[in-house]
């Protein structure tokens, strides 16, 4: 195992080649440019994206690479085995779509039936949901890019023929799992089985790209999978990799103050984020005054009814019928907004009834059960937008054998809950958190949004899009704005217990301020620390120059 001076070891060699690139004038953790720009967890993502835009790659293209290079460089936070929603918008078509890059639960019907018995154990390979990772990358360049697969993945196998680790970090405990081979060399060799298949098939790019899809979920790789499937005592099989697909999906979206924000559907978390918008829009937030008392009062409890809903009725729309278009509407939003007590936090978790149009419902008690994010997000020279939010929890059941596929653990996020929408079944996909968010203005994009950290996504991603647009902050003023958080809400990882009223403000509030909200209720904890990763990318709606900022950024000019 790997001990925790190892880990320090490696944390300061990264933040160290991050500050050389950032000396050198290369990478840094803002940026501007005119012809392309992208923001991402790693340099190394960061690197390799720049030199296709610089190739004459588009964000789709840029995107597919970095997605490559973090699924190896930000083990821990992402692996090849996970997923990846993203929202698209294509420049050709003035359209906007979602890449639900996220694997289902096993269609194994007896595999239900032991998950709604014992539950769905933490990191264990029980966990897995399908990877779908490899297909969000060849569905992206079918549809978006205009490069091959090949030249997508060989940064990625530079990385990996310069050799690494026989471990990887496990995110369920912070701590490292050895996989009794060399995993880097694994992976190398899968990544090349892929390429073979798109350089032996016949017919156009589409076919070739599919080609790489078809090796991977039907064929040898697949074989391969299904049978460390069964020596690890896991329940995905082949037929698991057979059927998934990459759904392209109308994203949802809310207008707010002038901008259209778009957001995934409710297999994610992020449609919480636009009931927020909709609560916050009468009330005059600039007015408050940044990070005041009234502010953070309004914001937060605007967000704890929105989260009540998120944790009531989202789940796989393809299961369940979630009623998305009451729960954003201005009605619904009209009579929730009264439940905002301005001199006094709330204490309850209270969900409305969208099917009879109450403002509230009394919520059983919750019940409860038993992360590593990163983010990307890239425009190019052509007006196309990508922002994504790939992830892995990490299991600890090693790399797929002879694959090098480390395999994510996010079917912790369903419930055995049965009735609920989220509740396990065969197929169906997890509620995740993870969300990434494209704003625009007059129809054009202006800003892309991921960001790293569970539950904290959207409290994060709601806060950066509120400094850009009610109080006019560019992405790195954003970025270094202090933040505040909730946990008023049921967990997405084991359905943990709310903590009511709780609280998180960054050191940087004022103590004043902290006293007031004490004074309506709020439980306070003060943090020093961050609150969230994120990444954040901004494109002048005048200009069209482009700014960003994350933990590496970098542009083409």
């Amino acid at each position: 195992m790997q001990t925790f001076s190892q880990n320090t070891f490696l944390l300061i060699v990264c933040t160290l080649i991050l500050f050389q690139m950032s000396m050198a004038g290369e990478i840094r953790w803002k940026a501007s440019g005119e012809k392309g720009l992208i923001v991402a967890g790693k340099p190394e993502a960061v690197g390799a994206g720049i030199e296709i835009l610089q190739a004459g790659g588009n964000a789709a293209d840029a995107g597919t690479a970095a997605l490559l290079i973090l699924s190896v460089k930000h083990i821990g936070a992402f692996c090849i085995g996970g997923e990846v929603p993203a929202i698209f918008y294509d420049a050709e078509n003035s359209d906007v779509k979602v890449l639900s890059g996220q694997g289902a639960a096993p269609l194994d019907p007896n595999a239900i039936d032991w998950y709604l018995n014992y539950g769905i154990p933490g990191s264990s390979i029980k966990a897995a949901a399908v990877p779908a990772v490899i297909d969000l990358c060849v569905t992206m360049l079918q549809k978006y890019g205009t490069i091959s697969f090949e030249a997508a993945v060989d940064p990625t196998l530079g990385i990996l023929d310069a050799g690494g680790p026989s471990w990887y970090i496990d995110t369920s405990d912070g701590d490292t799992v050895e996989t009794g081979r060399n995993w880097y060399a694994d992976l190398a060799g899968t990544l090349r089985k892929l390429v073979e298949a798109e350089n032996r098939a016949i017919g156009n790019r589409v076919d070739n790209l599919q080609a790489v899809s078809n090796r991977f979920y039907r064929g040898d790789i697949a074989d391969e999978l299904d049978a460390w499937y069964r020596e690890k005592d896991g329940f995905l099989r082949k037929k698991d990799l057979i059927s998934h697909v990459t759904h392209i999906e109308e994203p949802l979206e809310v207008e707010y103050h002038g901008y259209t924000v778009h957001k995934c559907g409710p297999w994610t978390q992020g449609p919480y984020l636009l009931q927020t918008l909709q609560l916050l829009k009468e009330f005059d937030l600039r007015k408050m005054g940044h990070l005041s008392a009234d502010y953070i009062h309004t914001v937060t409890e605007s967000m704890k009814l929105a989260l009540a809903d998120r944790d009531t009725y989202y789940g796989d729309p393809l299961f369940s019928n979630i009623p998305m278009a009451i729960l954003l509407s201005d009605h619904y939003s009209d009579i929730r907004r009264p439940l905002i007590d301005m001199k006094k936090a709330s204490e309850e978790v209270i969900p409305g009834d969208p099917y009879k149009m109450q403002s509230r419902i009394k919520l059983q008690s919750p019940r409860t059960g038993q992360g590593g994010t990163t983010t990307l997000c890239v425009s190019d020279r052509w007006g196309n937008v990508l922002a994504a939010t790939p992830s892995g929890l990490g299991s600890t059941a090693g790399s797929g054998g002879k694959t090098g596929i480390i395999h994510g653990t996010r079917l912790v996020s369903l419930n055995n809950w049965k009735g609920h929408p989220n509740c396990i079944d065969a197929g169906k996909r997890p509620r995740i958190t993870l969300t990434p968010t494209l704003i625009m203005k007059d129809n054009k994009p202006m800003m892309a949004i991921s960001i790293a950290g569970g539950d904290l996504q959207d409290q994060v991603a709601l806060q950066l899009l509120l400094d850009n647009i009610e109080f006019g902050m560019s992405p790195d003023e954003a970025l270094k704005a202090p933040r505040f958080a909730t946990g008023h809400h049921i967990g997405s990882f084991g359905q943990d217990a709310p903590d009511i009223a709780s609280l998180r403000l960054q050191l940087k509030i004022s103590e004043k301020v902290a006293d007031e909200l004490r004074s309506r209720g709020h439980q306070i904890q003060i943090r020093e620390g961050g609150i969230g990763g994120a990444a954040m990318l901004f494109i002048d709606p005048e200009s069209g120059h482009m700014f960003g900022a994350a933990a590496a950024a970098g542009s083409v000019d």
